[in-house]
C-alpha cells in the first residue's frame, strides 16, 4: 500500500475459474468458470484489487467453496478448510473482503464489479451505508 496508496484509489471486486484436473484442490468442482466459458472442473476465487494512478495490485482473495465441498466436512478438513467456514456465494465472500478492507482504513474513493456483484442487494446497500463511490453492472 505504501507505493500505491492513492486517496482517489478504486477497490476492484472479480473472480476468475481455474481450471483444475481431479477433485482433491479446495473447493474442485464441476462449475461456471468465465475464464472456460462453460461448466467445467474448476476452482472459483474471488478477488479484491487496489488501482490507482500508481499502479496496481491485488488487496485480498477468498476461495468460493461449493455446497459439495461445505456439506462434506471430512473432505474440507483433509483440505485444511477450517470447521466454521460454510457456504458462501461470492458476494458474501466479496463483501467480507471489502468490510476488512474499510476497516483497515485502506484509502480509496471507488468500489467497481460486474454484474455478479450488481446483482447482489445486499453488497449494494452495504456499499450505500460507505462513504465510497460504488459502480457495479447491472443487466438490463
Amino acid at each position: 500500500m505504501q507505493h500505491l496508496e492513492d486517496p482517489e484509489a478504486v477497490l476492484v471486486l472479480d473472480e476468475t475459474g481455474f481450471l483444475k484436473k481431479g477433485r482433491h484442490s479446495a473447493g474442485v468442482a464441476r462449475q461456471y468458470s468465465g475464464t472456460a466459458g462453460k461448466v467445467d472442473n474448476c476452482q472459483i476465487g474471488v478477488f479484491l484489487g487496489y488501482a490507482s494512478a500508481l499502479g496496481h495490485a491485488p488487496l485480498a482473495r477468498e476461495l468460493f467453496l461449493p455446497k459439495e465441498w461445505t456439506d462434506d466436512r471430512d473432505r474440507c478438513q483433509q483440505a485444511g478448510i477450517p470447521d466454521e467456514r460454510g457456504l458462501a456465494t461470492t458476494p458474501p465472500l466479496a463483501r467480507q473482503m471489502l468490510d476488512r478492507a474499510f476497516a483497515a482504513g485502506v484509502p480509496a474513493t471507488w468500489v467497481t464489479g460486474d454484474r455478479v456483484y450488481g446483482h447482489d442487494r445486499r453488497l449494494r446497500m452495504g456499499l450505500e451505508g460507505q462513504p465510497h463511490a460504488s459502480v457495479l453492472a447491472v443487466s438490463g
